[in-house]
């Protein structure tokens, strides 16, 4: 099995915090985006991953720092690791033909912005998986359209009329990725463009038109990582989860004085907290200093200082200097505001 992660944009809702770290690689409760999804993807698979192929853009901001901690992820799970680059942003479509050499037998393709709870049941009768989350607002996705069989018979886009409560969340199997390689290379001769981009979409649909079987896979919990408010919801949710599953979410090395944290929290190694009340639904980076604050339902990244503050509902960068009594802000990285 093989794990195929388009990570090329560099996410502009998500501003400012990604004008220095991509997307993907930003830390909710405690791990960056596309480390917890790769993992919990592999976890729930239950098979030897034998390669993770990670598609990233311009070197410039992708660069060897980001490579490595992507290499280390996919040695980790006792895997290859493969870097392809989209040297330009053509759409979802082309970004997975930029990883064409790694298009072969079973594979997941998952697009890293997004985070998931699931068990996955593979059916392997099935061509393909396209994993599905039932919503109230069906208008704002991409859906799914099923027949009396529940195989899913077409694919729409943010549809005008009602088709189908069921989103597509960007996780997809495919018995022989190498088919979806084939298609999506007659796509990109024949320059078929929606929307100014070459889709993937446009590769599954030939396949459908073929007869080929594609059924959905539901997931229990789906989570975005798309803006501000949502990544801060997403944090809030997934310590939760992390929090029933039992696992140990405050570093040994944290120094406390005067300190109360109301869990469920994720407090990484050397941070430093006194005279302040943390929690619940906070997670705070190594090496941070927090001091006289009140902070609940936010994200605060590493190496950055805070002082005299009462936040909620904030996301705070790395390297940040911040004193202030401001609420719900969003803060990048290596700002001052005093």
């Amino acid at each position: 099995m093989k794990i195929i992660v388009p990570m090329a944009g560099r996410g502009s809702r998500l501003r400012p915090h990604t004008l220095t770290v991509p997307k993907p690689l930003i830390p909710v409760a405690g791990k960056p985006i596309v480390h917890r999804l790769v993992s919990d993807i592999a976890k729930v698979l239950g098979e030897q991953i034998e390669e993770v192929a990670f598609i990233l853009g311009d070197p410039a901001f992708f660069g060897d720092d980001v490579v490595q901690s992507l290499m280390d992820l996919a040695q980790d799970l006792g895997a290859k690791g493969s870097i392809y680059r989209q040297d330009q942003p053509l759409g979802t479509g082309h970004a997975i033909m930029s990883a064409k050499e790694s298009l072969s037998g079973p594979a997941v393709i998952a697009y890293a912005d997004t985070l998931i709870r699931a068990e996955f049941d593979l059916d392997k009768n099935a061509d393909s998986v396209i994993w599905v989350k039932q919503v109230e607002h069906p208008e704002a996705f991409g859906v799914v359209n099923l027949n009396s069989d529940n195989e899913i018979v077409e694919l729409v886009e943010k549809p005008t009329e009602f088709v189908s409560d069921l989103a597509v969340i960007g996780i997809y199997y495919f018995k022989d990725v190498g088919v979806l390689k084939n298609e999506l290379q007659y796509v990109l001769d024949n320059q078929i463009i929606n929307g100014g981009e070459y889709q993937i979409n446009d590769g599954i649909k030939r396949m459908m038109e073929k007869g080929m079987k594609f059924v959905p896979g539901k997931v229990d919990e789906w989570m975005d990582c798309g803006n501000k408010n949502v990544t801060v919801e997403t944090n809030q949710r997934m310590l939760g989860f992390l929090e029933n599953d039992g696992e140990n979410l405050i570093s040994d090395s944290v120094q406390q004085e005067n300190a109360n944290i109301i869990e469920p929290c994720f407090i990484g190694d050397n941070v430093i907290i006194k005279n302040a009340t943390v929690g619940p639904y906070v997670s705070v980076g190594a090496d941070t200093v927090v001091e006289n604050c009140t902070i609940k339902n936010s994200l605060i990244q590493s190496n950055s200082k805070i002082s005299n503050a009462n936040l909620d509902n904030a996301m705070i960068g790395n390297h940040v200097v911040f004193d202030g009594n401001f609420e719900s802000i969003s803060i990048g990285d290596y700002s001052v505001l005093v």
